[in-house]
């Protein structure tokens, strides 16, 4: 007899609950907290170069965040996030792809998008939305994009890039690239209605694409016990008929390990993927947020020792890879390089107005060139309200 549901009938006779908690998935660590591997462990295969350049990486958004969390203090840019605590997470996934696979990203994966290449004055320029950012002054600093290597720019509303990449994963395999697709969103964002239709989407068309959920414990300043009851994110995936798999968000070759194996998945099979990271987000939500309202200073205190650039760099120093002398030189010389780069990106001048309707058409519409002229003539009406902008009118 054929099965319509689409489900396994195994029939019983007396009724009973599946219990809440019969999936558990364990977490993968690979590196112990002083940087040596476990016995049993399976390393990921990694050359020198590589290596280092996922640890030179991580030190430079480290500085980075520090240098732009105070610029923003200062008020020399208007808002920013920090990936403090999860380096790891980003940056050991984004290693595991190849230049040709897409990212979307939310909002704290800027270490992704320095491991493809992205420059200092690149990330500069978008966080004080000069002339010379990519996006043309259209975006909030922190929201990235780049097509030159396929980071799909970020969107602020939660969610959104979820289905997005599950089509876009769709149309690599139509098109039969040998590419996936990676899609980062946190734990809060799993709590979305568009976590649910992109993770369906994605399992009933088989698109090659890896969910990887990063989760670090707080939606801003919801606790994850207040979010969901389930354990964690990863047995959704289960329901969904797609393998999943957890990892320490804060071990890199744990997480290297799990993409690599994600991405092989994906291609050979068509099937998406999930990740589930389990981190610890150990700055504020944003430069807007005091997350003193919500947690203790004893709980950061406490995972800050499980800080995973430590943990990374004493397996460097172990294997003879990274000498500490040249490290700090170079980490010193990095926070002269952000600070000089900083000082001149703030003193290019901002995109011109027009730019508002650029290459949204290939042409302007005649609606979109009609609401800027009339932006202009408000603009000149109240000059002394715009004062940057007034002045590049004519």
């Amino acid at each position: 007899m054929t099965n319509p549901n689409n489900a396994t009938i195994t029939t019983v006779h007396r009724a009973e609950f599946t219990a809440s908690d019969a999936l558990k998935i364990p977490t993968l660590r690979i590196l112990k907290d002083d940087g040596s591997l476990y016995a049993e462990a399976e390393a990921p295969t990694l050359d020198k170069a590589t290596a280092l350049k996922m640890y030179d990486t991580m030190v430079f958004i480290r500085v980075l965040d520090e240098r732009m969390l105070a610029a923003q203090r200062q008020g020399r840019i208007s808002f920013y996030m920090q990936c403090l605590g999860e380096e790891a997470t980003t940056i050991g996934s984004a290693a595991a792809l190849t230049d040709l696979d897409m990212i979307m990203a939310q909002y704290r994966e800027q270490g992704a998008l320095r491991y493809r290449g992205f420059t200092l004055e690149q990330f500069m320029n978008q966080l004080f939305s000069n002339e010379k950012d990519l996006g043309k002054g259209r975006q909030m600093p922190v929201h990235y994009g780049s097509n030159a290597i396929n980071y799909m720019t970020i969107s602020s509303p939660l969610g959104t890039q979820i289905p997005q990449a599950s089509g876009y994963a769709y149309a690599q395999k139509l098109r039969g690239l040998e590419a996936v697709t990676i899609c980062y969103f946190g734990e809060g964002a799993a709590s979305e209605g568009d976590f649910h239709a992109g993770l369906n989407m994605a399992a009933v068309h088989k698109a090659p694409v890896i969910f990887f959920c990063r989760n670090n414990g707080y939606a801003i300043s919801t606790p994850a016990n207040e979010q969901f009851v389930g354990d964690g994110i990863a047995c959704r995936a289960v329901g969904y008929g797609m393998k999943s798999i957890r990892v320490d968000g804060a071990d890199i070759l744990a997480v290297f390990k799990a993409t690599q194996m994600a991405r092989e998945y994906a291609l050979k099979h068509n099937e998406p993927v999930l990740i589930e990271s389990m981190a610890y987000r150990l700055g504020a939500h944003s430069s807007s947020d005091d997350p003193s309202g919500y947690r203790s200073k004893e709980e950061e205190a406490l995972w800050r020792k499980n800080d995973p650039i430590a943990r990374y760099k004493a397996w460097l120093l172990q294997k003879g890879w990274l000498d500490e002398a040249a490290d700090k030189a170079q980490t010193e010389q990095l926070r002269i390089d952000i600070l000089d780069a900083l000082k001149v990106a703030e003193k290019v001048a901002k995109p011109g107005i027009e730019h508002l309707i650029s290459d949204v058409y290939a042409e302007p519409i005649p609606a979109l060139q009609q609401q800027l002229d009339e932006l202009k003539q408000h603009i000149r009406k109240y000059p002394d309200a715009y004062p940057i902008t007034a002045g590049r009118l004519d």
